[in-house]
């Protein structure tokens, strides 16, 4: 659970932009997006190795 505490007087937008900058640092929507999609293990290996041959490409560039 998430608690804001609200000052006397302080601005109601002011207490959501603190609410949902909270709420995002938690990750919530993030992890249920991930796990609204199911992902092969194959495809996770496949996006692994593209992204390290990605890398290794940009590290002999810099060379």
């Amino acid at each position: 659970m998430i608690i804001v505490p609200v000052k006397e007087g302080e601005n109601i937008e002011r207490a959501l932009k603190k609410f949902k900058r909270k709420y995002e640092k938690t990750g919530v929507v993030k992890e249920l997006r991930r796990r609204q999609q199911f992902d092969k293990p194959s495809e996770l290996k496949r996006l692994q190795m593209e992204h390290a041959i990605y890398v290794q490409k940009l590290q002999q560039t810099e060379e």
